[in-house]
């Protein structure tokens, strides 16, 4: 089973086990519906964990579970990772695509020749990353139309074509 990240707990609220998410996924609206995570310290070792009730507000998500009413139960969960199943993740919009999608991407050059693989996206205060392996290092490359070319999902690759600023 496929197991996809959508939010981290940060930490109890109140007395009754009310926890605080950080909602990673561009559809937040999410939460409100979603019934049941798969939750745990990793995708390793996880376990289902039915929602109560649901909340947004600050960017966040606040949520109770089933079997957790308590500061001290809902403080166990702090750290936890929340993830879905591949057939609970809503429809991308054309322009955008899920991180599993892009990891492993080729990135090509301004001549199409492959360069490296895409190893991760990070997100940073202006705009995402792309991590980038070439021959044995990493580059971070910005996800940005100034400097993607052609991004093509269907054929997994990007093409950068200024990479050699980059080296």
């Amino acid at each position: 089973m496929e197991l996809y990240l959508t939010g981290i707990i940060l930490k109890p609220k109140g007395l009754k086990g009310e926890v605080k998410v950080e909602v990673i996924t561009d559809f937040p609206e999410s939460f409100l519906s979603r019934r049941e995570y798969y939750a745990g310290k990793s995708v390793d070792s996880v376990e289902r964990l039915k929602v109560k009730k649901a909340a947004l507000a600050g960017g966040f998500a606040w949520l109770f579970f089933e079997g957790i009413d308590n500061m001290e139960k809902a403080e166990a969960l702090t750290g936890w990772q929340l993830f879905v199943e591949e057939d609970q993740l809503l429809p991308q919009p054309d322009n955008r695509a899920y991180l599993h999608e892009i990891i492993g991407m080729k990135v090509l050059d301004r001549h199409r020749k492959e360069v490296g693989i895409v190893t991760n996206v990070i997100r940073m205060p202006a705009h995402e990353v792309y991590e980038v392996q070439v021959d044995g290092k990493k580059i971070l490359l910005p996800a940005i139309d100034e400097f993607v070319e052609e991004f093509s999902l269907g054929e997994k690759y990007i093409i950068i074509p200024r990479f050699d600023e980059f080296l």
